[in-house]
Order: structure tokens, then C-alpha cells, then sequence
């Protein structure tokens, strides 16, 4: 890589999943309007011929209408080839198929037990993490390998171990996850300043201070120029506790929209603490008690979000097929849309030109003091030249504390016991998630069943 004048030529990027059929050309995307940097993008993925299609997609983007840089995609057959020489690691993986995600999802549901989302926390997030923490072991040790300076940035979930296992194999990685939920709260927020100041703004105007672990963030500041807004967000969540949807009414039909919200969980959980819980309901919801939002599906959908079934995600994955053979072929073109996503503006920022401030998960150096040490948390950092610096975002609020403590307490255990492969302090973990609410004898047959139906992905460890 080299610097001419202020554009950054010869970026290496290594993506570690990619063959994937929806970041990957959010990615490709994004990188084309990227006017002041340009390189090489290398593919890796154990699904050969998906990165090679991509490959030949990713390509495509150069000339696309819009594109200001010029980015050569290549798949590669082995990991050290994508990783050697390479700036910026991007992993975005599914840790087995949506088969086992089924079973992390839908099995719970024999017990009482219901999950909107299935891949963080709860009883399907824990064993998937059982799944994916050997694979980011495996990672680790090959960054470790072949790139130990290249800057490694993470989509994949459950966010907090990925990221955790990354700096556990190797502490001296240069990590850190991203997510988007904390943008979709500031976007949230400005709609509720269009609606409270009549000024139309973007979700940049509003500065905020996030704090706690991924999808279970919290805001504790929020302002629109100098302007406090937690005032006006209380007297908006009174007025809108039925529901805001700030676009017009959504389908009535909420156990179908699988991704809408009127953001009653959001406004519920703020009017119970006191603090504005900066994710999608969806998520929120799977932190809470079991009985809090998830008791049913009519639970659900008096709170107006919606369940994910896994089988609307392999729909959407023949779907996602389907345009690929698509663009594939010339029958679709490709299209430049900005994702909304920060991973671009981040490389911009750590290879020096420009400076960012953005929410991300690095572990705990004291960002967030009345938690532990080396958890990884969720915070703003600050993004400059080669570095990424957490800002001091302050304790976990008295009136949150005891929930937050306890998700991350939970992590804690789940990513120990992994590591050492204790099947038994993993049920620990799973016994006590508040989702798990159906009693200790049916708590060990669900977990039981779930390890069992992912069990060609535990390899590692000793089920007999």
C-alpha cells in the first residue's frame, strides 16, 4: 500500500466469508464510492464457488454508475492467501446453515420459550455461540499468522464472544465489531425531533453516548445541536406508548412483518428505567425477562415487532441465489447504494484520511468503569491514524445496572466455558438466561436436544 497526495492506493482487504450474498455487495458497494482509496479485495470463503461468483460481482461494481474508485476482487482456496499482506480483515460468516439456525430458533418453542431473533442471546444465541467461538479460534490464529497488524473488524454474531475470542487467542489483535443498532435509535430520534422541532435531520445530528454490551446498548446522552433531548423523549414516550411508527400506520399483521416495529419495546424500556435502550425491539426484547415482551406470540404482537421465523431466511437466501445467478449473468446490474454501514468510513479513518467517531465492541479498558475489565462492550471510539481509542463513556446508570450486569456476566461465563469446552458450565449459562424459563429438568432436555441437532459442529467437544 501506498499514499499519492491524499488517496490511499493498494489497500489490501481480506474478507473472511466471501461468498456472502448480501454484506458482501453492501461492502462492494460502499467501497465504490470510496473516492480517496483503492486496492485489492480478496475473497475467502469454504464455499469456493460462491466467492468465485462474487468475484466476477464484485468486479462488475468498477463500473458500476457512480463508482469513483476501482477495486480488483479476487477469491482465493486458502486463507493464509487472503490474509498475508492484508490491511483490513473483514469477517462476516454464518456459523453453520440455517438448518441448525432452525433448531437455535424454533426447538425452544416445545418449551414455552420464544426468541425474535435467536442469534445472540438466549438459549439459540448461546449455542450458536458453541458453533461459532472454535471457528473465530481458528480465524485468530491465522490473523495471528499470516496478518497480525492488519486491522480486523467484525459483523458476525453473537458480536460480544466473536470478539472476546478474537482477543483471547491472540491480545495483541488490532479488533472490533460493528453493528448498526445504535443507528437505527439515532434514526429513531430523528424522527422524534422532526416531530417535537418540526427540523427535518439526519441521524448524524444527533449525538449520542452509547454504553453497555452489543444489541442491549443503552443511551445515556442524547443531544440535537446543544440540546438535551431526554426531556423531550420522555414527554414523546408518554405521548407514544402505544406505538410510533413516525411513517404511518404499519400492517396490522405484526407475527408478519418479520422486521417492523412501532418501537413499544423501546419506549416501554424507557419509561420503566429511565434511559433510552438504543437497539431494534427485536433484539431488546431477548435480554428481558422471558415474560416481559417474548411470553407468546400474542405478546409479540401486542408489542408490535415481529418474530423471524428461519424459514423467512431461507426464503430470502433463494432469493438472495436468485439475484446472484441474476447479476451473474448481466440480466440484473449491479447498483451503488450507500448501506448506511460505517466499516468504509472506518478504514478512511484508520489509514489517516479522515478522523470518526462511532459506536463499536472492543473489551472494557475502563470506557465503562462498573463493568469488568476485558469484557467486550459497546461504546463510542474515536478513529484516527492506525488507532482506535474508546471514549470514556461512564458507569452503567444504578437504575440499568442490574440488567446489563447480568447479560454481561452471562457472556462472561458462556465465553470461559466454551473456550475450555465445559459443557456443563455452558448449561450453567443456559439455565439462567432469562429466556430460560421453563424450569431446570426441561431447561437440561432443550439443551440437551439443541447441542444434539447441532452436534456435526461440535466436534471440539465431549458429548458422550
Amino acid at each position: 500500500m501506498k499514499y499519492s497526495g491524499k488517496k490511499a492506493e493498494g489497500v489490501k482487504i481480506a474478507y473472511i466469508g466471501g461468498g456472502s450474498r448480501g454484506w458482501a455487495w453492501g461492502l462492494m458497494s460502499d467501497l465504490a464510492t470510496a473516492g480517496d482509496m483503492n486496492g485489492d479485495v480478496y475473497l475467502y470463503d469454504i464455499d469456493f464457488e460462491a466467492a468465485k461468483a462474487n468475484e466476477i460481482i464484485g468486479n462488475k461494481y468498477n463500473d458500476a454508475e457512480g463508482a469513483v474508485s476501482k477495486w480488483n476482487y479476487k477469491a482465493v482456496e486458502t486463507i493464509g492467501e487472503a490474509l498475508t499482506g492484508a490491511n483490513f480483515v473483514v469477517i462476516s460468516i454464518l456459523p453453520g446453515t440455517f438448518d441448525e439456525m432452525d433448531s437455535d430458533v424454533h426447538t425452544p418453542e416445545k418449551y414455552g420459550i420464544y426468541q425474535s431473533v435467536g442469534d445472540t442471546s438466549g438459549p439459540g444465541g448461546i449455542v450458536r455461540a458453541m458453533r461459532t467461538i472454535p471457528m473465530f479460534e481458528e480465524i485468530a490464529e491465522n490473523i495471528k499468522k499470516y496478518s497480525p497488524d492488519a486491522w480486523v473488524i467484525n459483523y458476525t454474531n453473537p458480536m460480544t464472544l466473536c470478539v472476546k475470542t478474537l482477543y483471547r487467542v491472540f491480545p495483541e489483535i488490532k479488533a472490533f465489531g460493528c453493528c448498526h443498532e445504535v443507528f437505527g435509535t439515532q434514526i429513531f430520534l430523528s424522527k422524534m425531533v422532526k416531530e417535537v422541532f418540526g427540523e427535518e435531520v439526519t441521524r448524524a445530528d444527533i449525538k449520542v453516548n452509547p454504553v453497555a454490551v452489543n444489541h442491549f446498548t443503552w443511551l445515556t446522552e442524547a443531544k440535537y445541536k446543544n440540546i438535551d433531548l431526554f426531556p423531550y423523549y420522555k414527554e414523546f414516550c408518554e405521548k407514544n406508548h402505544g406505538g410510533f411508527s413516525g411513517d404511518g400506520p404499519v400492517d396490522d399483521n405484526w407475527l408478519n412483518n418479520n422486521f417492523a416495529s412501532e418501537e413499544k419495546v423501546k419506549i416501554d424500556l424507557f419509561l420503566k428505567f429511565g434511559y433510552i435502550a438504543a437497539a431494534g425491539d427485536r433484539h431488546l426484547a431477548e435480554f428481558c425477562e422471558g415474560k416481559w415482551y417474548l411470553e407468546n406470540p400474542d405478546r409479540v404482537k401486542e408489542m408490535h415487532f415481529g418474530l423471524t421465523p428461519v424459514s423467512w431466511r431461507k426464503e430470502d437466501l433463494k432469493k438472495r441465489l436468485e439475484k446472484s445467478a441474476k447479476l451473474l449473468s448481466g440480466e440484473l446490474k449491479v447498483e451503488i447504494n450507500n448501506t448506511g454501514e460505517e466499516g468504509v468510513n472506518q478504514m478512511r479513518a484508520l489509514l489517516g484520511l479522515s478522523d470518526l467517531i462511532t459506536n463499536v465492541n472492543i473489551p472494557n479498558r475502563g470506557q465503562i468503569p462498573n463493568l469488568p475489565i476485558g469484557a467486550v462492550v459497546e461504546t463510542n471510539a474515536v478513529f484516527r491514524s492506525d488507532s482506535v481509542t474508546p471514549v470514556m463513556a461512564g458507569e452503567i446508570p444504578k437504575e440499568i445496572y442490574p440488567l446489563v450486569s447480568r447479560v454481561c456476566a452471562e457472556q462472561e461465563l458462556v465465553s470461559e466455558a466454551i473456550a475450555e469446552r465445559d459443557i456443563e458450565k455452558i448449561f450453567i449459562a443456559f439455565a439462567n438466561d432469562p429466556l430460560v424459563t421453563c424450569g431446570i429438568e426441561n431447561a437440561r432436555k432443550l439443551f440437551d436436544e439443541m447441542v444434539a441437532n447441532t452436534r456435526k459442529y461440535l466436534t471440539d467437544y465431549n458429548l458422550d
